[in-house]
């Protein structure tokens, strides 16, 4: 027999990674990559594979606009802070950057020339730019409210923009500017036929028809009251329109106008194909390949956007929820249908729990905090397809290969409830109902197949039978509980089956871990001993004895025989979230809230190795699973584990935040500083290491936050601090000062001016409720003549003596205090003197 190797150490090998956290993102010509927004950044990714190519813009802010040249080689940004930036997709540098709106632009387009650029802000203002120069062309006026789309006419003979708005309350406008210099009038047309925000525009293929979708349900009040997020016209020559073409073939030309197809996508997440001819509908989805979100107002939103690819990649459809949806369109003589051919997922919120599915492992189920089960394509990290059925989020599942060859997957809800899915046809052939709270724990028999354990927020255990089920079933069928038993005191977070199918464990909130006898669900044996709840509970595959993970940052290894407790493992900052055995028994693999997995060996309790890839990403290692509760984990990545590592050493965490080229982590150090009472020598010892590079890096942060009223605290004290430190002379010599200081100057002028409001407002208000007698003002004892005459010839100053010289505005607020300050029972005038006085006296103080 050959000898057991223990495992040191793991790689990893395919990254699912978030590359889209909703809002803008733009499609390159040929259709090979798309550029998302993904929280701070710019992710630009590979359409096929939903591989990351790159990251751009690595910032404190999220961006509100995106836009491709015609060539793909430049992209244009804008976030909230309103600088427009030019990236050169070649270098991955930024090229040139400019201002010129004065609220964040909200859309952005290129001219198909690719030398000018048209922006809408929030400023209600339309903007052409030179790209080259990044100077403007044209000001456009006229929008009542903010400009959320522009569209440049495809034909560059004809000097056109189209931009939509939502001007408020009933009213919204589409206008057409002329960017010709050769005519003085800029609209030439305003359309206000929509009564809610305009989303998207369109343009004939022949270029003259305008389409335009809103939130209105204009133009769709006869057919189904459905709100249109965005429009697309199919191009002539696509396989969508030689479809429909060929399914419709009373095609024709009609007075002149060429009949032209447009889809439609909006917030029921359906596929809608219309004719020009009438605006009739000639084709719309029967069912929803997605989940229609809620909005905060209450609005239902499917769809958010639908681009026609190039080369003949069919359709892209983007939902609320950053899914992007590839369809095709299949058509027979007497039928049309829209076959979606792949999905990519841009983000996955949190995940609760996975599995591999197989004896292959080829396949990856996700529950990631949604009411549906997402199956990802290993090979391609695609998401090859969903379950839908519960109808609240998924809180875990498990899988397994039937007797039958068949590949099932068995999933508890917050709904209460338990489901059990074929996988190949993604078909739900059984429901368990019975459960009086969220189902937290679930797990499949491991040799004979034909039952699964359910552990409940109800604090019961439930055996779940899997009789009745046949291999040509159409609807599901009603699960029956084989055994309940009210296992323990607080919400059962974790179950697992022995591998003979003898036993069950479970592992609780009460800091408890309880082994039962199948299948009665007899008790066995406690595992007592946690201090924290137990997350995670796992038999071993050769020994009589179970592994608990806990939340007080502990791992146990627990006699089955006596319930002794017979090693533990302490190495984890936080909550220990799961633990499984591997080889064979002989080592242990955990994972914890603190973002790190380590590698045990039991025999000598060592910590082989520590893993910390994890930061707002989800890695696969080896043929190993772990279970993350992305709720439970630290965002702050490696950079806040060792700020806890160092006992806050600030000077060392902030260099690790510059080495990283994290401005955001840094700020969070420099706003934690402020408010310490050493703040200034902490800083200060930061701030003397820097080099010259450092200090540019830290000039282009200062000037973003700056832009921020709520950061522009920070970044005050963090510029007082720099320009007491350095000399002039060095600050000077910084490449680009110039532009950082202009860029400073207005907003510091701005933030000084609202403080100094802020100031008077408060004198004010002591004013007004000193002179309601809401509040007592302060009047000090009646002094006698002589005192006044004597304290006013020690005023006069005395310039023979050298005695320095007084204020004269002192003077007249002391004088105005000593005619006020004569008796305390005055009359209500002088009060008000008294009151008013005070808040002079405080002002010259301030």
């Amino acid at each position: 027999m050959e000898p057991l190797r223990l495992k040191t150490n793991y790689r990893c090998v395919p990254a699912l990674q978030q590359f889209y956290t909703g809002g803008p993102f733009v499609v390159s010509s040929d259709s090979s990559f798309i550029a998302c927004a993904c929280g701070e950044s710019i992710k630009i990714v590979d359409s096929a594979t939903a591989a990351i190519r790159s990251t751009l813009g690595a910032d404190s802010e999220s961006f509100t606009a995106l836009a491709l040249s015609p060539d793909d080689r430049l992209l244009f940004s804008s976030g909230h802070s309103r600088q427009i930036k030019v990236w050169d997709l070649s270098t991955l540098k930024c090229v040139r950057s400019w201002k010129g709106h004065e609220g964040p632009v909200m859309c952005m387009t290129c001219h198909p020339s690719g030398g000018l650029l048209a922006t809408g802000g929030a400023d209600r203002k339309v903007l052409v730019w030179d790209v080259d120069g990044g100077y403007c062309t044209h000001y456009f006026k006229g929008h009542g409210g903010v400009v959320s789309c522009v569209m440049f006419h495809p034909d560059p003979e004809k000097q056109l923009l189209f931009s939509g708005s939502d001007d408020g309350g009933d009213h919204a406008t589409v206008r057409v500017w002329d960017i010709s210099k050769t005519k003085k009038k800029n609209c030439i047309a305003t359309l206000d036929n929509h009564s809610s925000a305009v989303t998207s525009l369109a343009l004939s293929e022949d270029g003259w028809t305008l389409l335009s979708a809103g939130r209105d349900k204009a133009g769709s009040i006869s057919l189904h009251l459905i709100i249109f997020e965005a429009v697309c016209v199919l191009g002539s020559g696509s396989p969508f329109a030689s479809s429909l073409d060929s399914y419709q073939q009373n095609l024709k030309k009609r007075d002149g106008s060429q009949i032209f197809y447009f889809i439609t996508v909006g917030e029921r997440g359906i596929v809608r194909i219309w004719n020009s001819k009438g605006a009739g509908c000639i084709f719309e989805q029967k069912t929803s390949d997605v989940t229609a979100n809620i909005d905060e107002d209450g609005s239902r939103r499917g769809f958010t956007s639908a681009v026609m690819l190039a080369s003949d990649q069919g359709l892209l459809c983007v939902t609320a929820d950053q899914q992007f949806l590839f369809y095709s369109l299949e058509c027979t003589e007497e039928l049309l249908q829209l076959n979606l051919t792949k999905r990519l997922v841009g983000y996955n919120e949190e995940i609760v729990d996975m599995k591999f599915i197989g004896d292959d492992e080829k396949f990856l189920a996700l529950a990631t905090n949604l009411e549906q089960v997402r199956v990802y394509d290993l090979a391609s990290m695609s998401c090859s397809y969903v379950l839908s059925g519960h109808t609240e989020i998924i809180l875990c599942l498990d899988t397994c290969v039937s007797s039958s060859g068949k590949t099932l997957i068995v999933t508890g809800s917050k709904d209460n409830s338990v489901r059990l899915w074929e996988s190949e046809s993604a078909n739900c052939i059984g429901v368990g109902i019975g459960h009086m709270g969220a189902v937290g724990a679930i797990a499949f028999s491991k040799r004979k197949q034909d039952f699964f354990v359910s552990g409940s927020s109800d604090h019961t255990l439930k055996v779940w039978s899997m009789d009745g089920l046949s291999d040509n079933m159409t609807m599901p069928i009603n699960l029956k509980a084989k055994a309940v038993v009210a296992a323990h005191d607080k919400d059962i977070n974790s179950v697992a089956v022995a591998p003979n199918d003898s036993l069950v464990c479970s592992g609780s909130q009460d800091r408890t871990a309880c082994v039962w006898r199948l299948p009665d669900l007899v008790s066995v044996v406690v595992f007592k001993g946690h201090k924290r709840g137990i997350w995670s509970v796992e038999f071993s595959p050769v020994d009589q004895c179970v592994v608990t993970a806990s939340g007080d940052k502990t791992i146990r290894i627990w006699a089955i025989s006596d319930g002794s407790c017979l090693k533990t493992f302490e190495g984890h900052t936080s909550s220990v979230l799961r633990a499984l055995f591997v080889t064979r028994g002989t080592q242990i693999v955990s994972c914890g809230a603190d973002g790190l997995v380590k590698l045990w060996t039991v025999k000598t309790n060592e910590c082989v190795a520590t893993y910390d890839h994890h930061e707002d990403k989800m890695y696969i290692y080896g043929k190993t699973w772990f279970k993350f509760v992305a709720c439970l984990m630290f965002s702050k990545g490696v950079l806040l584990l060792l700020i806890r590592s160092l006992h806050a050493d600030y000077t060392k965490a902030i260099q690790i935040a510059f080495e990283l080229r994290r401005p955001h982590r840094l700020f969070e150090l420099f706003a934690e500083l402020c408010r310490k009472r050493e703040a200034e020598d902490h800083m200060d010892r930061a701030l003397k290491g820097l080099g010259s590079e450092e200090l540019r890096i830290l000039f282009n942060y200062i000037r973003e936050w700056n832009t921020k009223p709520k950061l522009c605290y920070v970044s005050q004290f963090v510029l007082f601090r720099v320009f007491s430190i350095f000399p002039p002379t060095d600050i000077v010599q910084i490449k680009g000062i110039g532009e950082f200081l202009e860029g400073l100057i207005p907003y510091s002028q701005r933030h000084f001016g609202r403080i100094d409001r802020l100031v008077r407002s408060t004198f004010l208000l002591d004013y007004i409720l000193s002179g309601m007698s809401v509040i007592e003002p302060q009047v000090q004892p009646t002094e006698s003549k002589a005192e006044l005459l004597l304290q006013s010839e020690i005023d006069i100053p005395d310039k023979e003596n050298g005695i320095e010289k007084k204020d004269h505005t002192h003077e007249i607020t002391a004088s105005k205090k000593r005619k006020s300050n004569k008796s305390k029972h005055g009359s209500h005038k002088k009060v008000k003197n008294v009151a008013y006085n005070k808040v002079e006296s405080i002002q010259l103080q301030a």
